[in-house]
């Protein structure tokens, strides 16, 4: 369990992580450490700068809700830190408002590495938020298509895959354990993410129109993302068996979806077709 001492060291290194530019003060002055003065935090939290001293020398503890509010956004924190924050001071985490959809550059940075594994990038809720031209390729969807942002889950338990796509295949056994793991991950998002009207109407929508998707929703199971296995149906390449790996971004609460195939194999060839028509695209 957290003490007062440890939400102390938190604060005092989250207050040297923000500039005074970054809040609207002016970034002037002699500043012999970086970041925000207890002064200014004081100020911009709404509190006295001595209990913020004793809360920093572990000397104060529980603050309340609202101070934890503004501590939150006045040091920028993100959706992990700002969680962390709660637990450490004993409170209860409140809603976090919408889920983000922003890739962060360095994410950005990342994924533009990565140009040669089909790769997208989903929200907490599964929304795609992007994708890169070999995830393109591989799922086959017109240039018009790929500009609308569909849902991974809605995609699965509907069986509406993007007009013109590829049609995306599993054994019995991969099926049933890839729809645990989404409808599991997808009441995470729910329970962070409970004042966000799209994922209230996306659950809704799917415990009412599909049968499966409402009992496993009924099981409140708790199952980790791993790693899945499928087959890529392309209209010109046929089959195309993948594994397919799921990174999550806790900072920005994001998942980057991969796709493998094993070398060697005709997976792997086709896989190579499309890197070739996405590099003489490029040209």
């Amino acid at each position: 369990m957290s003490t007062p001492t440890e939400l102390g060291t938190a604060l005092r290194a989250w207050r040297g992580r923000v500039g005074p530019a970054d809040v609207g003060l002016p970034a002037g002055g002699d500043r012999r450490v970086p970041g925000l003065r207890r002064e200014e935090l004081a100020v911009l939290a709404g509190i006295s700068v001595d209990y913020l001293v004793q809360l920093e020398q572990g000397r104060a503890g529980n603050p309340s809700p609202q101070v934890l509010g503004a501590f939150a956004r006045t040091l920028r924190l993100n959706p992990v830190d700002r969680e962390l924050l709660y637990r450490m001071a004993g409170s209860v985490v409140p809603p976090s408002g919408s889920v983000p959809r922003e890739v962060p550059p360095g994410v950005q940075r990342m994924i533009d590495r990565m140009s040669d594994t089909p790769l997208a990038v989903f929200t907490a809720a599964w929304d795609a938020v992007q994708w890169n031209p070999l995830w393109g390729e591989l799922f086959g969807s017109p240039a018009e298509e790929l500009a609308r942002p569909g849902n991974l889950i809605r995609d699965h338990f509907t069986a509406t895959p993007p007009a013109g796509g590829s049609r995306v295949e599993r054994d019995a056994a991969h099926a049933a354990a890839f729809e645990r793991m989404m409808v599991s991950d997808l009441r995470r998002a729910a329970d962070r993410y409970p004042d966000d009207r799209a994922v209230v109407e996306l659950i809704g929508g799917l415990r009412e129109a599909n049968p499966r998707f409402a009992e496993l929703w009924a099981r409140y199971e708790t199952v980790p993302i791993g790693r899945s296995r499928k087959t890529v149906v392309h209209a010109e390449l046929g089959e195309i068996l993948l594994d397919c790996d799921i990174l999550t971004i806790e900072r920005a609460d994001l998942h980057i979806v991969l796709n493998w195939a094993a070398q060697n194999t005709p997976a792997a060839e086709k896989l190579d077709v499309l890197r070739e028509r996405v590099a003489t695209a490029a040209r």
